[in-house]
C-alpha cells in the first residue's frame, strides 16, 4: 500500500514532459489500489451482491471507473472509437440515488466479472496512449485534454472511498481481511470533549480559477460570509460519547429529530449507528473486511440525521444550543488550526490520504493546532446543503457532477477521511450526500446561538437550462405555444387510433413535451442525455413546481415560477418515466414503442446517420418515428461524413431531407409529406430567436 500513496498534482508548474510522467504514475497508482480494494471480496460472485439496497450491485462500481473514463474521453473527441458501447451503457450511471438512476437488475445483463476485467484492462491501454500521446501545454485548465484525464482520475479516486462504504455494508462472510493495507489496532480510554472558543471573521469561500489544483465546478467562484464567534468540540464525537446518547433512548425520543430524520429512523428501525453490532451489553464495530470490539477512542460514523439528532439531544440536556457547524464556520476552524492544503505537505497532518491506517484510528491522536481532526479520520457533516459559489459555472465534459445536488437534500462534508485521497484531501474539496446517506462520516459538533446562515439557491440559474425552461414553459408567460405542445397535437393525430400507445421522448429537455403526452396516453418515457436537465421535470413531477431565472438585459435577470397544476398537466404526471441516458448508446429496455419523437436532437448528435440506422430496433413494427430539425450541423460537433445531408455531392446539392429518407427507407416509409413549425428560443426579455424545425413523420414497415 505504501508504494501507491501519491498527491494529487500541481497543474501549473514544470514542464510538458515532466508532467506528463508526473500524470501517468498518478494514474497507474490510482488504477492499482482502486484494484486493490476489491480484492477484499471473498470471490467474484460477491460482485453481484449490493452493499446497499438503494445502489448498484458491487459489479457495477468494478466497470464503471474505466467506463467514465472511455465516455469522457469519448465525449471530449480525445478518442475516436468506443471499446464496448455496451459496457459504456449499462455501467454509465447510477451512483447518486437520483430518480433517473436505473437501479432495476431486469434492465441489466451484466456481464460476467472476468469480462469485465478484461475491459479494464483495454481501457487502462488506451488511457495511458492518451497520457503519452495527446497534445500537453502547461499550464493545464479546462479546456485541456489532461483536465479529462485529471477528471477520470480523480473520479475514480472518489470511488475507491465511495465503495469502500458499499463494501463494508456486504454480509461479513463475503470479505476478506488484511489483504488492504494496515488498519489501526489502538485503542484507549475515549477523551472528554471540551469546547475551544472560535474567534468569528469575515470568510471568503471559493477556488479561484487558474489554481494549481484539480477541482470539481462546484469548488470555483467568490463566496463571502460574516461568521460569529462560536465554540467548536475539540474532538470529533467517539463512540464512547455517542453511546451516551443510544443509553440514554435518543433513538427512540421524537423530540431530537427533525421530520426527515424520523420518518428515516422508523423506516429503518435503527438503534444505534450502521456499523454498531450489539451482543448484549457488548458492542462490536464492523469495518470494511472485519469486525472487531468497539474501539471506543475512535470516531462514531453516522450520518447527517444521526448527527443532528445527537446535537438535539445535547442542547436539551445542557439548555444551551448545539448544532453542527456550517461550511463557513468548518472552514474558520481550518483557518485558525494554521492547517496548510495538499501542496505544503511533507507527511499527511491526520489520518488521510492512506497515509497511516485503512480504518478510523483515535479522536486524540492526530492533533492540529487547539483542535483534533480537523482534516482525516472520518468526514465531518455540516448544517449546509449544498449550492454553487456565485460565479458557478458547469464544466461541459461533466455537467451532472455537482448541479443534480443543489436541491437543498444534499449536505456538505469536510475534511476528509482515512481513505480521501487526490481532491478529496485538498481543503477546497466540496463533496455532498443525502442526509441519511452513509459515507466514512461521523462530526464535531458547535455550541453557537449566533443564528445559521444558509445560502439559499432555489432559483434554477444554469443558462442552458433556463433557456430550456423558458421555451418548454415560458407560455405561462406569453401567449405562444411552444414547439412541444405543437409536436403533442400532431402525435395525437397520429395516434388517435392507438389510445394505450408508448411512446418515447429522446430530448425531455425541461419535459414539456411528456406532460402534454402523459394527458392522453398512459406510458411516456422521456430521455436527456444530462442530469440538470431532467431533474427539472422530474421537480415538477415529484413537487409540482419549478423556479428558474431569466435573463432581463445586462447584468439584470427576472425570476419565473412555474406550476404544473396552472397547465392541467397535474393528474396525468405519473405516468411519465424520466431518465438520464445517451440516445446514441441506449439500454435495451428502451424498445417496444408505439411513437418515438426525436425533437431538434438530429444536429446534437455525435453520429446521426447510425443513429438513424438503429433506431427502428426501438419501434413496434407499424410504429412512428417523428423528427423534428433544423438541420444546423455543425461541423466541430459532427464529422462531415456523418451529416446526413445539407452538402454537394457529385457537384449535386444532397438535402437532409434526401439524406435520412436515403437513411430511413431500408425499414420505413414516409407516411405524410415535410410541414415546417416554428421554434422560438427567448434568450432575454429582449432578444428572441427563431428557427423552423422541419417535422418528418416515418411509418416502420411491418
Amino acid at each position: 500500500m505504501k508504494e501507491l500513496i501519491t498527491k494529487t498534482i500541481d497543474l501549473n508548474t514544470g514542464s510538458p514532459e515532466e508532467k506528463r510522467a508526473e500524470i501517468r504514475n498518478y494514474f497507474l497508482k490510482t488504477w492499482a489500489v482502486d484494484e486493490l480494494l476489491y480484492n477484499q471480496l471473498k470471490d467474484d460472485s460477491v460482485f453481484y451482491h449490493r452493499g446497499d439496497p438503494l445502489r448498484h450491485i458491487i459489479l457495477f462500481y468494478l466497470g464503471h471507473t474505466a467506463v467514465f473514463f472511455i465516455n469522457k474521453l469519448y465525449l471530449a473527441k480525445i478518442i475516436d472509437r468506443r471499446i464496448n458501447p455496451k459496457f459504456e451503457s449499462i455501467f454509465a450511471i447510477g451512483v447518486d440515488e437520483m430518480s433517473w438512476d436505473d437501479l432495476d437488475n431486469r434492465h441489466y445483463d451484466w456481464p460476467p466479472v472476468p469480462e469485465v476485467r478484461a475491459y479494464r484492462d483495454e481501457a487502462k491501454e488506451l488511457i495511458l496512449g492518451v497520457i503519452d500521446n495527446a497534445p500537453l501545454e502547461m499550464p493545464i485548465g479546462w479546456n485541456s485534454p489532461f483536465w479529462i484525464v485529471m477528471m477520470g482520475i480523480e473520479h475514480e479516486r472518489i470511488h475507491l472511498e465511495t465503495s469502500s462504504v458499499l463494501i463494508r455494508q456486504l454480509p461479513i462472510d463475503k470479505v476478506v481481511q488484511g489483504v488492504f493495507g494496515e488498519r489501526c489496532t489502538r485503542d484507549e480510554e475515549a477523551p472528554v470533549n471540551v469546547l475551544v472558543p472560535v474567534k468569528g471573521g469575515l470568510m471568503k469561500l471559493g477556488k479561484p480559477f487558474g489554481h494549481p489544483l484539480y477541482g470539481w465546478d462546484n469548488e470555483y467562484g467568490s463566496y463571502e460570509e460574516e461568521v460569529g464567534d462560536f465554540a467548536a468540540a475539540r474532538y470529533l464525537t467517539s463512540n464512547r460519547e455517542f453511546l451516551e446518547f443510544v443509553e440514554d433512548d435518543g433513538y427512540n425520543t421524537r423530540s431530537y429529530w427533525t421530520d426527515e430524520g424520523w420518518n428515516w429512523r422508523n423506516f429503518r428501525q435503527a438503534q444505534m449507528p450502521l456499523f454498531w453490532r450489539s451482543e448484549g451489553d457488548k458492542y462490536r464495530l464492523r469495518l470494511v473486511a472485519e469486525e472487531i470490539d468497539m474501539p471506543w477512542s475512535w470516531p462514531v460514523e453516522v450520518n447527517y440525521l444521526e448527527a443532528k439528532a445527537f446535537c438535539n439531544w445535547k442542547s436539551a440536556k445542557a439548555g444551551k444550543t448545539y448544532r453542527l457547524p456550517s461550511e463557513a464556520e468548518w472552514y474558520r476552524m481550518h483557518e485558525a488550526s494554521g492547517l496548510k492544503d495538499v501542496p505544503e505537505w511533507e507527511r499527511a497532518p491526520g489520518n488521510i490520504n492512506l497515509q497511516y491506517f485503512t480504518s478510523p484510528c483515535p479522536v486524540n491522536m492526530f492533533g492540529q493546532g487547539e483542535f483534533f481532526d480537523l482534516i482525516g479520520n472520518v468526514w465531518q457533516w455540516t448544517e449546509t446543503p449544498i449550492t454553487g459559489f456565485p460565479g458557478f459555472k458547469v464544466h461541459p465534459m461533466y455537467d451532472d457532477f455537482s448541479t443534480p445536488t443543489f436541491d437543498s437534500k444534499h449536505n456538505l462534508i469536510k475534511g476528509g477521511s482515512w481513505i480521501s485521497t487526490g481532491n478529496e484531501a485538498t481543503v477546497h474539496s466540496r463533496y455532498a450526500f443525502r442526509r441519511h446517506f452513509y459515507q466514512h462520516a461521523g462530526f464535531r459538533y458547535i455550541q453557537s446561538d449566533v443564528q445559521l446562515k444558509i445560502q439559499q439557491a432555489d432559483y434554477e440559474m444554469d443558462p442552458e437550462v433556463t433557456l430550456s425552461c423558458e421555451e418548454n414553459w415560458g407560455d405561462a408567460f406569453a401567449k405562444e405555444p411552444p414547439v412541444a405542445k405543437k409536436l403533442a397535437e400532431i402525435a395525437d393525430e397520429l395516434l388517435k387510433e392507438t389510445p394505450g400507445a408508448r411512446i418515447l421522448d429522446l430530448n425531455a429537455g425541461t419535459g414539456r413535451l411528456a406532460f402534454e403526452l402523459a394527458v392522453k396516453y398512459p406510458d411516456v418515457t422521456a430521455l436527456d442525455f444530462t442530469a440538470r436537465m431532467i431533474r427539472i421535470p422530474i421537480q415538477l413531477q415529484e413537487q409540482g413546481y419549478v423556479r428558474y431565472t431569466m435573463k432581463d438585459e445586462g447584468e439584470l435577470v427576472f425570476y419565473r415560477d412555474v406550476v404544473l397544476d396552472d397547465f392541467g398537466l397535474t393528474a396525468t404526471k405519473d405516468r411519465i418515466l424520466f431518465m438520464q441516458a445517451d440516445a446514441m448508446n441506449l439500454k435495451p429496455n428502451y424498445s417496444g414503442y408505439s411513437l418515438i419523437i426525436v425533437p431538434s436532437l438530429l444536429e446534437e448528435l455525435s453520429d446521426p446517420k447510425l443513429f438513424l440506422a438503429q433506431i427502428h430496433q426501438r419501434l413496434n413494427d407499424g410504429g412512428y418515428l417523428m423528427l423534428a430539425s433544423d438541420y444546423d450541423w455543425d461541423g466541430e460537433k459532427i464529422n462531415r461524413d456523418r451529416w446526413p445531408g445539407g452538402f454537394k455531392q457529385d457537384g449535386e446539392p444532397v438535402t437532409s431531407f434526401d439524406g435520412i429518407k436515403e437513411v430511413l427507407e431500408k425499414h420505413f416509409y414516409l407516411h405524410d409529406e415535410p410541414a415546417d413549425i416554428l421554434r422560438a428560443v427567448k434568450k432575454s426579455s429582449r432578444i428572441t430567436e427563431y428557427r423552423l424545425l422541419q417535422v418528418t413523420i416515418w411509418k416502420k414497415k411491418a
